[in-house]
């Protein structure tokens, strides 16, 4: 296929990179959200992504290939093809789809023949079938002959180097064939791989799965890694041994807990799915109840670390607050539940992490401390929750008191 116009809604942790992806391959893209300080931002080439540079928005604006709108702009009904990746959360243990609803919507007021409509979204089996399409059919048009209709799962892993956008294999599906030929052409214009399947529920539940399997390891880790300090035995070690294995075993790193917006989220969505079958997995109820206590984990080792050091007078650092290392993204971080704890617990906290200079707590604005020897010397307790690249993790070593390696920062790695 020849490049085209392209849509995208909602530019956040995945509509933004994918927008400016197809933007450098020819694309005129036009970027919708209903952020209007994401819109400002855009406008003026900067980036709020630490995955996409603000040379590539610039370029791209430059060369005319990324217009950032706002919703009530009627610009829809230019694009050939209308991408869908807004955020799907867990509001009261259920899937809250008002976003993907509310963007189909637009899309619905303004369809046109020979569009083709894609849900990069996560969600639950059936969503695509089930809730959008009953939404575009009150238009008249019909799918697979007017308009088309596809689902492919978003897999963006945010600060992975290895593995770009383009490298990532695309997993589409279609309503009908028709519609799953017009997701495969264009994909295959943008991305190495194309990975066809049967049906719109098989490429939802492969989304969903790729997250039980992570949360169900990370849980098993972590909760391993719990008996063996109380065994002592260093399970880190033996992790590393048993990944000499060169067949038949992954291994996974036990840490402060699963966080950003798929791996604590997605498996719930299956449960829901299951449990409006009368059906439910035990292994993900357990392995998300693990999950759960783990900063409750976090803080009870604060709590043996310090012994009978009054708390109201104790000082805590944590290092990192992201989810993962070398992004700015907070989201469903198991650090801002430690923090909280932590807070209501009545310790004096602080935080040091290079890529969130401020975050809100507790109706108050705490701000980032800049790491330094007489810093790390007043703590009582320095928390390693995250183990972002620039930090100074010799400098840590040398003046902190007592040190919580949650990230297996020190283990094996002697030289920092």
């Amino acid at each position: 296929m020849t490049t085209s116009k392209l849509a995208v809604i909602g530019l956040g942790y995945v509509g933004l990179p994918l927008a400016v992806h197809f933007a450098e391959h020819g694309f005129e893209v036009i970027g919708k959200d209903k952020d209007g300080q994401k819109i400002a931002r855009l406008m003026k080439g900067e980036t709020y992504i630490s995955d996409v540079t603000e040379q590539a928005i610039r370029e791209a604006l430059k060369k005319g290939r990324l217009t950032p709108s706002l919703p009530n702009k009627n610009l829809l009904q230019s694009a050939d093809y209308i991408i869908v990746a807004v955020p799907t959360p867990i509001l009261n243990e259920q899937p809250d789809l008002s976003a993907v609803e509310e963007a189909c919507q637009l899309i619905a007021e303004q369809l046109r023949e020979g569009q083709t409509i894609i849900l990069e979204s996560t969600t639950f089996p059936g969503t695509l079938e089930e809730v959008i399409l009953p939404i575009m059919s009150r238009t008249g048009l019909t799918v697979g002959k007017d308009f088309f209709l596809g689902y492919s799962p978003e897999r963006i892993d945010p600060g992975n180097t290895e593995y770009s956008l383009q490298r990532i294999p695309k997993v589409v599906s279609g309503q009908t064939a028709a519609c799953l030929k017009k997701v495969t052409e264009l994909y295959e214009v943008a991305f190495e791989q194309v990975v066809p399947v049967s049906s719109p529920r098989v490429a939802e539940m492969c989304k969903l799965f790729e997250n039980i399997q992570r949360l169900v390891n990370i849980s098993l880790v972590n909760e391993i890694d719990q008996l063996c300090q109380q065994l002592n035995i260093n399970f880190r070690e033996s992790l590393r041994a048993a990944a000499t294995k060169p067949f038949g075993f992954t291994p996974y790193w036990p840490g402060p807990g699963v966080g950003g917006h798929c791996i604590p989220v997605d498996p719930m969505y299956f449960q829901w799915k299951a449990k409006k079958q009368g059906l439910s997995s035990q292994l993900i109820e357990q392995a998300l109840q693990i999950n759960r206590v783990m900063p409750q984990v976090v803080v009870d080792r604060v709590n043996e670390e310090l012994g009978s050091v009054d708390k109201t007078e104790a000082q805590i650092l944590l290092i990192g607050l992201t989810y993962k290392k070398d992004v700015n993204d907070l989201r469903e971080s198991p650090a801002l539940d430690i923090l909280k704890l932590l807070l209501m617990h009545g310790y004096k906290v602080k935080y040091s992490d290079p890529h969130v200079p401020v975050v809100d707590m507790n109706q108050e604005q705490l701000t980032s401390c800049p790491l330094s020897a007489n810093l790390l010397r007043a703590m009582d307790v320095i928390v390693i929750l995250t183990d972002h690249s620039a930090i100074d993790w010799k400098m840590i070593k040398e003046h902190g008191q007592r040190i919580i390696d949650m990230r297996g920062v020190y283990d094996n790695h002697e030289e920092r």
